[in-house]
């Protein structure tokens, strides 16, 4: 969950609803990509899979589901590790679920380093391992960071917002979340009542760059494709446009099968397609959740069913996936 509100309502799942009921009847054995607090791996269960496995890379994550998890036995397996790894821990699954963006857990916990609402040190590493914010924000050429700021986070002010932070870091390296919040917030405009915070977009790419979330979205995308059964669901949670556009383009590349052609473009030979979509808009919260969890604002669900076709091949650059200098 991507949302930075501190009085947001924590760990709800989003659009765990109409998840299930895309997903309908849920049976068999699913992998969850982002465990998280675990609330989707319990709505499964609930919902009637047999199994869940549980993947995150966050070793407070896997920790913490000790307890809620024992009580089902082997219906759960616990997995340490990344999402675009996902068919290397288990195949011929009857779902894959991925909740993108950082967890609600993540933000409540100021030493993690995530949210800009609190003072903790600057770190956003979803393993706990690994080059941190801190060492990202202190050590990379201002052009570097600008490019991070304005292609992971859209944010239009980058080039301006990298100038300050590097004249700030020149002074004294910059170490807590509030400090970095500040420098950027001097760099806007003050937000108006319903804007959201100043730093929200800058925070949001250094932390996509930190754990490298691109990358691994469209590498779960593809894991995803080889270790689903035909008829296996596929459902991805996205929390930013970014996101979506990858999830889509990729969904609607496997999808659409060739052919057509036109007057102007000379007709393709139709190819087998990986997925069927339940829907081609994305599904969105209504109301009465958005009601009881804030943070479903910026969500948006995509589902669709794998065939029997072979797994196909991905264009990174074509599915809008945002490549910094030399390609990451």
């Amino acid at each position: 969950m991507s949302a930075d509100a501190p009085d947001a309502a924590p760990h709800i799942p989003v659009l765990i609803a109409p998840l299930i009921a895309a997903a309908a009847p849920v049976s068999g054995t699913w992998l969850d990509g982002t465990l998280g607090a675990g609330g989707y791996a319990r709505a499964l269960l609930k919902a009637g899979a047999d199994r869940v496995i549980g993947i995150d890379r966050d070793p407070m994550a896997l920790e913490m589901a000790q307890e809620w998890a024992a009580p089902y036995g082997d219906r759960v397996k616990l997995v340490e590790g990344v999402f675009s790894r996902l068919d290397a821990y288990a195949t011929d699954l009857d779902g894959v679920v991925l909740d993108l963006g950082v967890s609600s857990m993540q933000l409540d916990l100021a030493e993690r380093g995530f949210s800009f609402m609190r003072d903790g040190p600057l770190d956003m590493r979803m393993s706990q391992g690994g080059p941190s914010a801190a060492d990202l924000v202190n050590g990379i050429e201002e052009g570097a960071l600008a490019d991070i700021l304005y292609l992971y986070g859209e944010e239009r002010a980058s080039r301006r917002i990298a100038r300050a932070i590097v004249r700030s870091r020149d002074a004294a390296p910059i170490t807590t979340t509030l400090e970095l919040a500040g420098i950027i917030e001097k760099c806007l405009p003050r937000s108006k009542p319903g804007q959201a915070h100043p730093a929200t977009r800058s925070f949001q790419a250094i932390r996509i760059a930190v754990n490298g979330e691109y990358g691994e979205l469209i590498g779960g995308l593809q894991a995803a494709e080889r270790a689903l059964k035909p008829g296996g669901v596929l459902a991805v949670v996205t929390f930013h446009s970014i996101e979506d556009r990858m999830v889509k383009r990729f969904l609607q590349d496997r999808s659409d099968g060739g052919g057509g052609g036109s007057r102007y473009a000379p007709m393709q030979e139709a190819t087998a397609r990986q997925f069927t979509l339940k829907s081609r808009k994305a599904i969105t919260a209504d109301a009465a959740e958005l009601a009881a969890n804030p943070r479903a604002r910026s969500a948006k669900l995509r589902v669709a069913l794998r065939t029997e076709a072979a797994p196909g091949v991905t264009d990174r650059k074509a599915l809008g996936m945002p490549l910094l200098k030399g390609g990451k």
